[in-house]
């Protein structure tokens, strides 16, 4: 039988997992709708990763949250304090903010070389070699392609653990790694990428 301590425990963090509880009656999108009629987190948009659907969603949810007009659990709060899929417009092209350059599994940029090989840009992948558990490869602010290592290969990715996810993120200063060329900003947005990398949350540290 379940002591207290652990009933407690439970059920707190039940409480902490709800999330998209709208605060009064606003009009919402469908998607939004469905979100909240299934119990679905933001973390978990019905929406393929980085499509338009996923950024609509997103933004929707931030603008509620900035007007205090829906409660969010930690996971999704975190999500909408970061720049992701706010857009700009960089020439004639709108790009979203805080999200990964990504390629068809197919393509390879040309112009994307490490070392006298084709690589794909903005895809991390698991190290086996060492000396890092990651890698990715990533354009430098000069142009140029760098291969960058993260990932204690001695340590397990416990992101799906939320004490250990938010010591994390105050050990490390998750929120100011914005930097994708630098190793602290791809450990810190591992979950992202959970799929390809054979992790088992894809929850943000």
């Amino acid at each position: 039988m379940k002591n207290l301590r652990q009933l407690i425990r439970e059920t707190l963090e039940e409480h902490l997992d709800k999330s998209l509880i709208l605060k009064e009656d606003v009009n919402i999108s469908d998607a939004l709708h469905y979100h909240i009629e299934n119990g679905l987190t933001l973390t978990n948009n019905i929406f393929r990763v980085y499509s338009e659907g996923y950024f609509d969603l997103v933004n929707e949810v931030r603008k509620l949250w900035s007007e205090n007009k829906i409660e969010l659990n930690e996971e999704d709060a975190l999500m909408v304090e970061s720049d992701l899929g706010k857009r700009v417009k960089i020439g004639e092209e709108i790009v979203y903010l805080d999200a990964p350059f990504e390629l068809d599994e197919e393509e390879v940029l040309e112009e994307a070389k490490h070392r006298g090989k084709n690589v794909k840009l903005g895809k991390p992948f698991r190290t086996p070699g060492g000396p890092k558990k990651f890698a990715v490869y990533v354009k430098s602010k000069n142009g140029n392609v760098k291969k960058v290592t993260f990932g204690d290969p001695k340590l397990k990715v416990r992101n799906r653990n939320k004490g250990a996810a938010k010591s994390f993120r105050a050990r490390h200063k998750c929120d100011q790694k914005k930097d994708r060329t630098t190793a602290g900003y791809w450990s810190c947005n591992v979950g992202r990428y959970a799929k390809q990398l054979g992790l088992s949350s894809s929850n943000s540290w």
